[in-house]
């Protein structure tokens, strides 16, 4: 049974977790020339001087070059989930094409993992080709979503935010393909909206930005052209320090020490309790490596203009996937979570959140692990952070009130929740990054289901007040029954 391996073997890193194997080779390789063929793509094939249909070729065929240099024929599983559901793009009514869509991209995400597990003994590394897929997973669903929001639902029945985003006619194949498919995204992420997508290869992404904020130029009669370098750079810079911290603080406190004897049987509680913290902290810099490379690569292309922020300056970061700062300083756990892995929770809460009538925390969490796949580890992270997220929210909404009186009361709340926040944090992710079920109950033993119990009883005998998100509940419940007549 593969839950019986031996823990060096069930610890194995996933193919963002290290750059020691060849296939961790391949990926910075092929996120390094992602970023070189960024610059030439945006210096060379700028949309002032080639056709669209030009520039979505072109991002096309890199990104095909680029999956099968990573995972050679492994690939094709990315090749045929995408012909499938262009299939169900063109043939699926539209009141089912969301549906169909999701099941099929879901079901075969779902499929490869379990494969991953049974048959490749935990996902060896250079057949682990699940990381593109679950990118090309998220866009089909949210294109397919956005479609049916565009051609399938009454404009008053859309969000703000889903009519903004609503797609009103289907894409071709080649823009299907070159959005799901592209260079820039297809390896690492980060999921993104079709129109935008669209517009940055029609030349429209700077511009229509700054229309959505009401930019209003002084003294020139045209929007100006807000140049990446500097962002790309910072974040360059970002994924240098994070490749660093790797290199030292993640060697130094591997995840593997979380079931040594020293920790589960000699430590105190206090201190499994303070290392469990550093070694999760350490287990971050793999994280902030890929991801700000891979906002970095869309950025030098041109892609990822978000507008002007507070400052008045020229903000890049509309496809960034965490904020350090803000994940580093969380003083909630719905803080924390907002600010890891953004795009991802942005897609579940388009796909997911606002659309389901019922438990959709629940629903939501759910869907999450199964899209990350089937390690057992997943599950028991995500049903801890259910449990974690309603208690935090019942604590907020019982006893926040109290510290805002007075400036020094919220500063001894932020500074206690910054705390809990970041233990509660640790607990709850470790068996994510454990992956198995002997690991995680050994670890969770040994810091004797302290979260567990504490969220348990604050759900059982606090007051649970009504939820903003009840507020909505009509109006889904009204487009459901509208759509069943």
């Amino acid at each position: 049974m593969f839950l019986q391996k031996r823990s060096s073997e069930v610890l194995t890193p996933r193919w963002l977790d290290g750059i020691t194997d060849p296939m961790e080779v391949n990926f910075v390789a092929c996120q390094l020339s992602a970023l070189c063929a960024a610059f030439w793509f945006r210096l060379y094939l700028s949309p002032g001087e080639t056709s669209p249909a030009v520039r979505h070729a072109f991002a096309t065929i890199f990104g095909i070059y680029f999956v099968i240099f990573c995972f050679g024929w492994y690939s094709v599983h990315l090749f045929v989930l995408v012909l499938m559901c262009y299939g169900i793009m063109v043939t699926a009514s539209i009141s089912n094409i969301h549906r169909y869509s999701f099941f099929v991209a879901m079901g075969y995400l779902t499929i490869c993992h379990i494969s991953r597990i049974y048959i490749f003994h935990y996902g060896i590394l250079t057949t682990d080709f699940s990381g593109p897929l679950m990118i090309v997973t998220q866009k089909i669903t949210t294109l397919a979503f956005q479609v049916h929001d565009g051609l399938g639902r009454r404009a008053e029945d859309l969000s703000s935010e889903q009519h903004r985003l609503a797609v009103k006619a289907k894409p071709s194949f080649l823009e299907y393909v070159s959005y799901l498919l592209n260079f820039m995204s297809v390896i690492a992420g980060p999921c993104n909206n079709f129109k935008d997508y669209v517009a940055f290869i029609e030349g429209r992404h700077t511009h229509m930005k700054l229309l959505e904020v009401n930019w209003k130029e002084k003294g020139f009669h045209s929007l100006p052209e807000p140049s990446p370098t500097g962002a790309v750079m910072h974040k360059l810079c970002v994924t240098l320090v994070s490749l660093l911290l790797f290199l030292t603080l993640t060697k130094t406190f591997p995840v593997t020490s979380l079931v040594d004897d020293w920790f589960v049987h000699e430590a105190n509680f206090l201190t499994r309790l303070c290392y469990l913290y550093i070694v999760m902290q350490a287990s971050k810099p793999k994280y902030y490596f890929a991801w700000t490379l891979a906002d970095a690569v869309n950025n030098a292309a041109g892609f990822g203009f978000s507008g002007v922020d507070k400052n008045g300056n020229f903000s890049w970061d509309l496809l960034s996937n965490l904020n350090i700062w803000k994940i580093e300083t969380a003083t909630s756990f719905k803080m924390y979570v907002e600010n890891w892995n953004i795009q991802t929770a942005t897609w579940l809460k388009r796909v997911c959140y606002e659309r389901v009538p019922w438990y959709p925390t629940v629903l939501t969490f759910i869907l999450s692990a199964l899209w990350h796949g089937v390690y057992p580890g997943y599950y028991f992270t995500f049903l801890t952070g259910i449990l974690v997220t309603l208690a935090a929210r019942t604590v907020r909404k019982n006893y926040r009130h109290y510290f805002l009186s007075s400036k020094a009361l919220k500063a001894v709340y932020d500074i206690v929740t910054w705390a809990v926040t970041q233990l509660a944090v640790s607990y709850t992710v470790a068996p994510f990054v454990m992956l198995a079920v002997e690991p995680t109950i050994s670890l969770y033993k040994s810091m004797y289901f302290y979260l567990h119990i504490i969220s348990l009883l604050i759900i059982l005998f606090l007051p649970i007040k009504p939820q903003a998100h009840n507020q909505r509940w009509p109006q889904t419940l009204n487009s459901l029954n509208k759509k069943m007549d």
